[in-house]
């Protein structure tokens, strides 16, 4: 009888032994799967999920936003004041705030669908259509300044504007500058009339 109780304990001791190195492998998988998540990812499940976001800005401006499209290098939101869409590179985010529960659920990305060929798309390609189509748009820079006009052209890592007043189509009598903006001095664009 004695006998059967110590190999009771220590068929108890090894199991809570084994429950505690699994326990600690379980966690160190979990570190290992969060450390290969990209902000990318979590953000497509907010998209996903149309929770709302306030972003903070590198200019200092924060927005309340819905995730409408999330790109190579930039996201798309739109306003939840009914301000529009924006476009955001997404080194103008210094920072996006959510609940706890949409945060918590972005770690689990496996429901995510397949990417789009959207979220392929750089913040160049974008600028191009946007050229193509000669929507006019207001631009927001890192310093500032906010700039009214239409993309004439877009580089791979800039864009030409022809700036104009608002409400002004793009005309030669129209146009009062010509900048080239680098995609990293660019805070925000607000199109008009696109569709993203």
């Amino acid at each position: 009888m004695h006998w059967d109780r110590v190999f009771e304990d220590l068929e108890g001791q090894l199991a809570a032994e084994w429950e505690a190195e699994r326990a600690v492998l379980d966690a160190e998988s979990e570190r290992l799967r969060i450390a290969k998540l990209s902000l990318r990812t979590r953000l497509r499940v907010l998209e996903q999920r149309d929770s709302i976001v306030v972003l903070r800005l590198s200019d200092g401006e924060r927005r309340a936003v819905t995730l409408r499209a999330i790109g190579a290098d930039w996201i798309a939101t739109e306003s939840t004041d009914a301000n529009g869409t924006l476009i955001v590179p997404l080194t103008a985010v210094t920072s996006l705030e959510t609940d706890h529960g949409s945060l918590l659920a972005t770690l689990d990305y496996a429901t995510l669908l397949p990417d789009t060929l959207r979220e392929r798309m750089t913040l160049g390609f974008l600028f191009r259509d946007l050229a193509r189509r000669r929507l006019a748009l207001r631009v927001a820079l890192r310093d500032g300044e906010i700039l009214h006009g239409t993309v004439d052209r877009a580089g791979a890592d800039h864009l030409d504007l022809a700036v104009h007043d608002a409400g002004d189509a793009r005309r030669a009598a129209a146009v009062r500058a010509f900048r080239m903006v680098p995609f990293d001095a660019l805070v925000w664009a607000h199109p008009r009339d696109a569709v993203i």
